[in-house]
């Protein structure tokens, strides 16, 4: 079982595919068309359809590292969960909607997922943020995978007006080399949008000691109840989080893009008279260098 700890399902499959029997490859290859489908299934249903017989289906996920189907199974939802796009996959009813109208059916999602999110944000908590950012000596904004983007953009945003913005750990480069230069009186804007790199949790804690003013930016829990893996992935002063949400199997990013503009122009507005003074230099220079 240790072997098999944090192999995804699909992975799991392929570690086995040459050892398998050919009814249970026949089961195996019904299972990577579209892993996610296992999540809805009963193992006697899973049998039928993939033309084996049930004790076929106890064998095969045995071999795979499971001590039941339902194990199985509750491993696939906790990869839909987390936003794996294979697993995801299997919500064929969502997807046959949008293929009906795909405009309106993203256009809907987007609008659901800003309307979701900023109903949740608070005035005074984007305030506290905007004047954070504007008294540090340094903003440090850190993403990975799909939130790396994200990072990169709310740092050209916040360039305009904050000359110390900075995205890490650039190419090349390791985090430590970074959180070596990070105080107390710097702002850590963190993007932890699914799916997040394992090693997660102990960046943010990490950073989270090195400065006490950090932002927590992730995903809206599928869940009311939020799960201790959640909570310990964030012990952060400011908390925010969007609905990603999409009518396919890919994420939604529509609302943090939002949030991240809602953040910059509250830091524009309080910025004043300095930060207008700023943004006029940085326009005489693109005048200068004939760059836009």
């Amino acid at each position: 079982m240790a072997s098999h700890v944090k192999k995804s399902f699909v992975g799991r499959i392929r570690d086995q595919l040459d050892q398998l029997s050919p009814s249970e490859r026949r089961l195996a290859e019904f299972a990577l068309d579209l892993p996610g489908d296992l999540a809805g299934y009963s193992a006697s249903e899973l049998a039928a359809l993939a033309q084996v017989s049930n004790a076929t289906v106890t064998r095969f996920v045995r071999r795979l590292g499971y001590e039941s189907f339902d194990e199985a199974r509750k491993h696939v939802r906790s990869e839909q969960r987390a936003g794996s796009p294979l697993a995801m996959a299997a919500t064929t009813a969502v997807s046959e909607a949008a293929a009906d109208d795909l405009v309106g059916a993203q256009r809907q999602q987007s609008l659901a997922n800003i309307d979701a999110t900023y109903r949740r944000l608070s005035s005074n908590e984007i305030e506290q943020i905007a004047a954070a950012i504007l008294a540090a000596r340094k903003v440090w904004v850190v993403g990975f995978r799909s939130s790396h983007p994200l990072a990169m953009y709310l740092r050209w945003q916040l360039l305009q007006i904050v000359p110390s913005a900075q995205v890490i750990p650039g190419a090349g480069e390791t985090l430590g080399e970074h959180l070596a230069g990070i105080g107390a009186d710097d702002v850590v804007i963190v993007f932890a949008l699914r799916r997040r790199v394992r090693q997660m949790p102990t960046v943010v804690a990490q950073l989270a000691k090195a400065c006490p003013n950090l932002v927590y930016v992730t995903e809206r829990a599928a869940s009311s109840k939020p799960s201790p893996r959640a909570a310990a992935l964030a012990p952060a002063k400011w908390t925010l989080q969007c609905d990603v949400q999409g009518p396919g199997v890919l994420d939604n990013h529509t609302a943090v893009i939002g949030l991240c503009h809602l953040i910059v122009t509250q830091v524009m507005t309080m910025a004043g008279n300095p930060g207008r003074r700023h943004l006029g230099l940085v326009e005489a220079f693109h005048d200068s260098l004939d760059e836009i």
